[in-house]
């Protein structure tokens, strides 16, 4: 697949088509790396949920974490 260089204010960028950021769940920043065979893009972050995904993906999972209520934190150390 090709895509142009092109104008973007005072610098040079490139157009990803639509079809590919939903695909690789592209968002507002991505990482360069830079490769020997020329650059890589790659999502950002570290594939770890953040807190707030955390909560969600957990909310949607169905389970019961009401017995985490019940937790005594000093039985843990």
């Amino acid at each position: 697949m090709e895509s142009r260089i092109i104008q973007v204010g005072n610098s040079r960028g490139i157009r990803i088509p639509k079809r590919l950021i939903l695909k690789y769940g592209l968002e507002d920043t991505v990482v360069l790396r830079e490769t020997e065979q020329g650059i890589l893009i790659e999502k950002d972050g570290d594939g770890r949920l953040s807190w707030a995904e955390t909560y969600r993906e957990m909310a949607r999972s169905g389970e019961d974490w009401s017995d985490w209520a019940d937790l005594d934190l000093q039985d843990i150390e």
